[in-house]
């Protein structure tokens, strides 16, 4: 299979690369640094493409038989104005930029699998939300209604198109974890603004599997959770990181704290908000999650 990933130097796109190139695929890049992308990755075929500024070049899509689509500004961010119109237009714009030149292709690739996010269900409690589950009205949950918005189009080409509605992934070196085990390796970790807020979270080799099961399946198409079977309250979160780092793990972080790192829209819709996905619709199709539990995805990852 020849693939295109877009966001393809990031954490996830990294991996997801590696993955289908050790499995024979071949794989093309769009970034906007391709001479640096290429240092990183060489088994990769870097095109340039300013996502925002322009639709990329249809050369790059040459015998391309899948796309996926993994660009997108961080959202654990001080959400400042500057900072909110390119959390959305890294979405938004980059993803009708990308679907405009897939829709006027001659030869059309027959997937696209566009990056989406549990941000789509807003903060709903201890409310267990499956894909059926409708869309949270807060500045998340819009940016990523309009990520899905921008995809929309494939399906009017005639692509296939998979929205994968991602957790917290959990990767060592990347994201949330990443941020977190500083504290915790030095024992002064703990819960978050109380802890009582649900965490939908799902192991990195877990978020690539999704892509790829979705990838080579042709009846998988629409939204579809990649986040684990098991999401936990972020107090219960704490407890497993610290057990599988051997550290205690009961130093709380208090709401302001957490209010003056992130700032307090930011941190009110990421770290505090909590979003019970489950999925439901993800396991009905068939696939089955490599690590359902924390502790032992932690223990994996540690």
């Amino acid at each position: 299979m020849r693939v295109l990933v877009t966001g393809a130097s990031g954490a996830i796109g990294s991996a997801l690369c590696d993955t289908l190139v050790a499995r024979g695929d071949e794989v093309a890049g769009l970034t906007r640094s391709p001479e640096r992308s290429r240092e990183a990755n060489s088994s990769v075929r870097w095109h340039e493409w300013d996502a925002t500024h322009e639709r990329p070049d249809p050369d790059a899509f040459d015998g391309v038989d899948a796309v996926v689509n993994l660009i997108g500004e961080p959202i654990d961010q001080r959400w400042t104005d500057s900072a909110k119109e390119r959390i959305m237009e890294s979405r938004r714009t980059s993803t009708r930029n990308l679907v405009a030149t897939i829709g006027g292709l001659d030869s059309k690739p027959k997937v696209l699998i566009n990056q989406s996010a549990i941000g789509y269900y807003g903060d709903q409690g201890d409310a267990a939300l499956d894909e059926t589950a409708g869309p949270g009205d807060d500045f998340a949950a819009r940016v990523v209604v309009e990520w899905e918005k921008a995809a929309e189009p494939a399906k009017a080409a005639g692509i296939r198109l998979v929205l994968v509605r991602t957790g917290l992934v959990l990767n060592p070196d990347a994201g949330l974890l990443k941020r977190l085990l500083p504290p915790f390796r030095m024992g002064v970790g703990g819960p978050l603004a109380g802890g009582k807020q649900y965490m939908a979270w799902v192991h990195l080799a877990d978020e690539i599997g999704v892509i790829v099961w979705a990838l080579e399946n042709a009846e998988i198409e629409g939204a579809v959770n990649a986040s684990a079977p098991n999401p936990v309250t972020n107090r219960d979160f704490s407890k497993a990181l610290g057990k599988s780092l051997g550290r205690p793990s009961l130093i709380p972080t208090p709401g302001f704290a957490v209010d003056l790192i992130l700032g307090r829209e930011a941190a009110e819709h990421t770290a505090k908000a909590s979003i019970r996905a489950v999925p439901k619709r993800t396991q009905e199709l068939g696939y089955s999650f490599r690590y359902p539990e924390l502790e032992a995805a932690l223990d994996n990852l540690l």
